[in-house]
Parts: C-alpha cells; structure tokens; sequence
C-alpha cells in the first residue's frame, strides 16, 4: 500500500472523533490496553509528560518539547489533530514520522487492527508509542485527545501531568458543569506523580485539590505560585497563561538538566525546533492575516480580546465551525464592528455556511456564506484595504485549509 493509501484506509474503517464526531468516540480504554500489550508495552519503555486541558495543550505540549529540545534530549512528541498532513501527529525532535513507517506500521499490524476493530486514535496512539520506545526518545510529551480519564494516551504513567485549563467543550462526553469535566481532565493525574495546573479556576480547584490528595500527588496551581515569566515566539497575549504551567512543569520535574538558558532559548524556538502551526499565525500583512485554532468559547474569548487590539481601519473575519458548538456562547464574544465571510470546513461534520450565517445574523453579526473555506477567504482579501485586518478561525479544519 502507498501512503496514501493507508491513509485512506485509515480515515474510512477506523473514524476519527474530529471528523465523525461521537460514532468514532469508544468511551472505554480495554482495547488500547490489549493494543498495547499485543505491541508488548511499548509505553513503559519512555518517560512522558502528560497534557490536557480545554484550551492550551498544544501549545504547551509544543513549548515542552521545544526546550526540551534545547537542553539536548531526544523528544517525542504525540499532538492532534493534525493541519495537512497525519504525520505532524508523531515527532521526534520536530521532525513527523516518515510516511515508510506509517504504511509499515499499518501493513505489519493489519490484521489486529481489522480483527479488533480499534478507533482511529485508538491506533494512532498506540503507533506513535511504538514508535518512540524503537527510536529511544529520552522523553516524550503525550497531549490526550478528548478529556483525559478515558483517553486513549491515559495508559502511560508520566514523570509530570499538566492540565491548562478546564472551559466547555465536548459536553456530550466530558459532562455539562466545569466540575464534571474536571473530573474527567483530572483523569489523567496518578498515584504519586506530581501534577501542574497551569490556570487556577474557583469552580475547578477544589475537584483537582481532592484527586490528587486521593492520589498522593503533589500539586501546584502555576499562575499563583510562578512568579517568572519569558518571552515566547508563540504570538497571542493567551500564550502567558500557557507558559506558567509549562515553567511549573520544569519546576517539578526531576531527572533531566533544564537550566533558565534552555527555557529561553527553547520557548523563543518553538516553531522552528516542533513545527507548530496555526497558533496566532501570521499569513500576510498589508493588510495583516493571522489565523487561530481556537475553537471553542474559552478559546474565542482571548483571541478575540487580541483581535480587538490590533491596529486596523476595518476589520474582517472569515469564520467556520463545525457542528455541536455553543454558538450562542460564541457570537457574542465576536465584534460587530466587523465584516463576516462564512464558511463550512470540508468535513462531514462542518457546520453549513448559510446555517451558521442565519444564526450568526440573530446575533448581529452580519455577513456572506460562501461554498468553502479559500472562496471566502479570496473574499475577504479582494475587500479588504492594506490597512484592515483579516482574521480567520473557527475551526482546526477551517485553520487547516489556509496554512
């Protein structure tokens, strides 16, 4: 099979949450386990950092790995989704796995994978583990999926667990109150392995207190209790947040050299050293275009306080969402004061661009929906002056169709 091929393959017997929504979401970790040891544990051969969160885990999971990097270790590193290519999921020191061990991979394991019938990510998971104990990586950062204590990547046991923060996303599964999906994101905290919370919340702090006294772990709140800060080539005021907990993981993670130089070096390199793409991404100027994966309320919130702090004559936004947001809690973080492209991401689950327009418009917000991502985005950049500002998200799959 060719790499396109397996791909393929892939995506249509073994559907992926992002794309197919609750059908691709098993809710149970027994068939990863059976992967795992049919691959003979490959995750007991690394160590590992592990990241959840509503928000910030990829990015985070990325300034782990870049000054990780910097301070000479061999860093795995597992995100998702991913923006062009599946390979951008499974690094090691910035570089994606090669397309020989994906169809490899696929091939040499075929029959389990059709016999069990894993999830897409469920067999992602358990390549880019396998993956990491045959390269020997010195440590690897494991961003979970969906939740944390019935995630696919929640078999490892980690030297840190960091969780950013806790927002509404994914209620049908996480649950309805911040408690709730808490309890799920604290999932992911065990028996005597310290654990960092990067934004401290009132309705959260005392669910992530009581689990890790239950487990032993020692706990730190990192935006009350760091008090450096530096800077970082992720652009986006929201990055500051981030950074706090990735500094509390440094502070409590044992057994490798990391000095100040590493974390400055490591955090002004981030894209250059893991790929990172689509966080606060600037794609033009005159007039300026910046893209973000922000794709929830939490999320929209702080980039579209930053969008509000641009300098610009008017402003333009070309957004998408897929379907299962709250947009009523969205559109009212979206300005008025701007020019609306609507569009729907090619993906079963987009979310029509006339839908979204209609409801967009109870809100006030006011706008055209075109048939795709790049006709409206060619929209916005034939009205707009060298002096506006264009602004593209949404959606990870709106992100994905531009960059």
């Amino acid at each position: 099979m060719t790499y396109k091929e397996v791909l393929s393959w892939m995506y249509a017997q073994l559907p992926m949450y992002q794309q197919k929504g609750a059908s691709a979401h098993s809710g149970k970790l027994e068939s990863i386990i059976d992967f795992s040891v049919y691959l003979k544990n490959p995750e007991k051969k690394f160590k590992s950092i592990h990241v959840a969160g509503t928000n910030g885990k990829g990015s985070s999971s990325h300034m782990l790995a870049s000054v990780l990097q910097e301070a000479g270790y061999k860093v795995g590193l597992y995100t998702s989704p991913h923006l062009k290519d599946f390979r951008e999921r499974i690094k090691i020191n910035g570089k994606p796995i090669s397309k020989k061990l994906v169809v490899n991979f696929i091939e040499n394991h075929s029959q389990y994978l059709k016999e069990n019938k894993l999830s897409f990510f469920e067999m992602t998971v358990g390549m880019a583990f396998d993956y990491f104990a045959n390269k020997n990586v010195d440590i690897a950062i494991i961003e979970v999926g969906l939740g944390g204590r019935l995630d696919s990547t929640n078999i490892i046991v980690p030297e840190v667990s960091l969780i950013t923060n806790i927002g509404f996303d994914h209620v049908d599964f996480l649950g309805d109150t911040l408690e709730k999906i808490a309890i799920e994101k604290a999932g992911i905290i065990k028996e005597n392995v310290p654990v960092v919370i990067s934004e401290s919340q009132d309705e959260t702090k005392s669910v992530f207190k009581t689990i890790s006294e239950n487990k032993k772990a020692s706990i730190l709140f990192a935006d009350q209790e760091i008090k450096e800060s530096y800077s970082t080539s992720l652009l986006g005021d929201y990055q500051s947040k981030n950074l706090k907990g990735v500094l509390g993981v440094f502070s409590v993670l044992k057994g490798f050299h990391v000095n100040v130089e590493h974390i400055k070096t490591g955090l002004l390199r981030v894209t250059e050293n893991t790929g990172l793409l689509g966080r606060w991404q600037v794609l033009a100027e005159n007039p300026k275009v910046v893209c973000d994966t922000a794709h929830n309320a939490e999320g929209l919130r702080v980039t579209m306080n930053q969008v509000q702090k641009q300098k610009f004559e008017n402003l333009h936004i070309v957004l998408g969402f897929v379907k299962g947001k709250d947009l009523k809690a969205i559109f009212p973080l979206c300005p008025k004061n701007a020019n609306y492209y609507f569009c729907s991401p090619a993906i079963d689950r987009g979310l029509n661009a006339e839908t979204l327009k209609s409801e967009a418009k109870e809100h006030g917000l006011e706008g055209k929906a075109y048939s795709s991502v790049n006709k409206a985005l060619n929209a916005a950049l034939k009205q707009a002056k060298a002096s506006d500002f264009i602004y593209i998200g949404g959606s990870t799959f709106v992100v994905a169709e531009i960059v």
